[in-house]
């Protein structure tokens, strides 16, 4: 369906057409035949920006859910540790230096979002780090503060661009897909997968942290490096989904919240659910944002923040005990 919304809508037919033949005579991601429109719309524009869509949801429902089992917040969501502030301001900053004008603009500006994020998280993990040991508290609030700074630079730094660049730096701090080439997403998703994976490896330490860290220490786990792997993992995760879409909110918080709510909060099932429905709901929101008032396009973020604040109204007027 994300294939047949459109400025020009595309039959289902045709759209399965151009799939086989790609698959079965072209080499992925290429267009021998200049002259077709309809297979440069799907295969360059379309079929891309929805593989970009899916892995990016993946992702942010994903860190979530291990960010609310490690912080046992159930408002926590990729965005609360600062990592996703940092490679924002360090996209910034690249914008203001001229990065988005080079040769490499494709690939440069990626590059400063994640070194932004990878900044951040070194600064997050020193100055919450205590005696060897990281605290959850002292992990939220250093997350908070640096939010705080990284936003007034962001801002800052947006200030003083010029017109036309400052309009495009604040439509991607509210959440963009814009087409990526293929060699990025390859990129992006080989990194974004591996994450996932590991991720993925540690549902049963985030179901034995719901019972607690006392009890979880009983049990003969590891907490303070659970924590430490699974605060590195969920940052890097964050630093490159932010590097390719900007900040895109809520799905983090209203995907594992819906889910757990259809499924319950075991982590084994809780966490692969939760990524299949981010990424299916990042797709569907991305879609309405490329559609709703063709051909201009709604920054992504705007319509993921619509459907997410009427679910929290609900769960805070009808069901505070699933919130709590």
């Amino acid at each position: 369906m994300c294939l047949h919304f459109g400025t020009q809508p595309i039959a289902y037919g045709e759209i399965l057409r151009v799939l086989v033949d790609a698959i079965l005579r072209d080499e992925p991601g290429t267009d021998r035949n200049a002259t077709d429109i309809t297979r440069t719309i799907l295969l360059q524009i379309r079929l891309p920006r929805v593989l970009l869509g899916f892995l990016v949801g993946c992702s942010l429902a994903a860190v979530g859910v291990v960010l609310q089992a490690l912080l046992r917040n159930p408002l926590a969501d990729p965005y609360v540790l600062g990592v996703s502030s940092g490679a924002a301001l360090g996209t910034a900053v690249g914008v203001l230096c001229g990065a988005g004008t080079t040769v490499l603009a494709e690939a440069a500006l990626p590059a400063c979002g994640f070194a932004g994020g990878i900044v951040a998280l070194v600064i997050v993990y020193r100055m919450a780090t205590s005696s060897e040991r990281l605290p959850i508290h002292s992990l939220l609030l250093t997350g908070v503060i640096l939010n705080a700074i990284f936003s007034a630079l962001i801002m800052f730094v947006t200030s003083v661009l010029d017109p036309n660049r400052s309009y495009g730096m604040m439509a991607w701090l509210m959440g963009t897909l814009t087409s990526p080439t293929y060699s990025g997403l390859i990129g992006v998703g080989v990194y974004l997968s591996i994450g996932l994976l590991l991720l993925f490896r540690q549902m049963c330490v985030l179901n034995i942290l719901a019972v607690g860290e006392d009890a979880a220490r009983s049990l003969g786990v590891d907490m303070e490096q659970a924590k430490r792997s699974i605060f590195v993992l969920t940052a890097l995760v964050t630093g490159a989904v932010v590097s390719m879409s900007g900040m895109i909110g809520f799905i983090g918080m209203v995907v594992p919240h819906a889910v757990r709510l259809a499924i319950g909060a075991d982590h084994r099932l809780l966490l692969p659910a939760s990524a299949l429905v981010g990424g299916t709901f990042l797709m569907g929101a991305d879609t309405m944002a490329r559609t709703l008032i063709a051909p201009t396009e709604i920054p992504v973020g705007i319509i993921t923040a619509l459907a997410g604040g009427p679910f929290f109204v609900y769960l805070l007027l009808w069901r505070k005990d699933r919130l709590a």
